[in-house]
């Protein structure tokens, strides 16, 4: 009852009727089948699927004992293309939280305004907030949603051009486009204040090819504690140093790689799980890591490949280096 996906198909049929089908057994019988037609028949609580090398039948039950899907009442309303909703959720799943104990952190909050339209996501390491400046709804509004219907909404919208009625109030969000219908529960309680947690002033600048760092991190990694993950970043001029060291089996890696690099020499300790997930989840050829301190975040940021008024913030905070 928490997510309900209404859907429509053009069929042929002189009646009207209904029944509840039960969905694994339906699914599995239908991929069986290349492209060809079916002919349904619903009689005493008994489905037919009849085909042109015979039939099977399957037990179904009454339609009035199904659930009724939620119906919003007085929601607000906000139109989006269905591949930038897609994008959107595609760029900031990856970075919800999966502690029970925070359940605001397992889903995606949606911020819309009259200037813009902002989705973050967080689990306390990491932070995505992916902004859309070219978007915009008609009242100030706040929701966060869960993982299970965004999921399903990106593989359904991912390159899809159609337009997406978003409707929502306080308690449920509803997402309607071609023959479709989503409506799921939102997760109640209040989103933290994650805009504090950006740090304002990072006078040091790296940019670096995405690919090139991508990969170093990703082959010093394997090198690198299996309990903290942690990879070493020193930056001097022109030139970034990534180092891991794992003390409990002498293994231990080192690369350098050429740089831009403005601000004060420094070292900085990431988990590296998490910089790979950020880097793979960017499209782009040049990134650049802002920061300030080594006990503070990192602001990773892409340096090209979005659109007009597209934003992609992302913030991963440092793990104390072992001296």
């Amino acid at each position: 009852m928490e997510t309900t996906i209404i859907t429509n198909l053009e069929v042929e049929s002189g009646e009207d009727g209904n029944t509840a089908l039960p969905a694994k057994l339906v699914l599995d019988t239908l991929k069986t089948f290349p492209e060809q037609p079916l002919t349904f028949h619903a009689e005493d609580q008994k489905m037919t699927i009849s085909h042109d090398k015979g039939k099977s039948e399957i037990a179904c039950a009454s339609a009035d004992e199904f659930p009724k899907a939620v119906s919003l009442e007085d929601p607000s309303k906000t139109v989006v293309m269905g591949d930038t909703l897609a994008t959107a959720i595609n760029k900031t799943l990856f970075a919800t939280g999966n502690d029970d104990l925070r359940p605001v952190m397992s889903g995606v909050f949606f911020q819309f305004n009259n200037e813009s339209l902002t989705f973050v996501a967080t689990d306390a390491h990491k932070l995505v907030r992916y902004r859309r400046e070219d978007l915009k709804a008609d009242q100030t509004t706040e929701f966060i949603m869960p993982k299970k219907p965004l999921n399903l909404l990106k593989s359904m919208l991912m390159g899809n051009e159609s337009e997406v009625d978003i409707e929502y109030n306080d308690s449920n969000a509803q997402f309607s486009f071609e023959n479709t219908t989503v409506i799921c529960r939102l997760i109640d309680g209040k989103y933290p204040n994650y805009e504090a947690v950006i740090p304002k002033e990072n006078p040091n600048r790296l940019t670096i090819s995405r690919t090139q760092f991508l990969n170093s991190v990703r082959r010093v990694s394997i090198f690198s504690n299996k309990t903290t993950h942690q990879i070493r970043l020193k930056m001097a001029g022109a030139e970034l140093n990534i180092s891991a060291e794992d003390l409990d089996f002498s293994n231990k890696a080192d690369e350098r790689l050429t740089c831009d690099y403005q601000g004060d020499d420094m070292q900085i300790g990431f988990n590296s799980r998490f910089l790979i997930e950020m880097l793979n989840n960017l499209n782009c050829d040049e990134v650049s890591l802002e920061m300030s301190l080594p006990n503070r975040a990192g602001i990773l940021t892409p340096l090209d490949g979005l659109d007009d008024g597209e934003q992609v913030t992302m913030l991963v905070m440092p793990v104390m280096l072992n001296q």
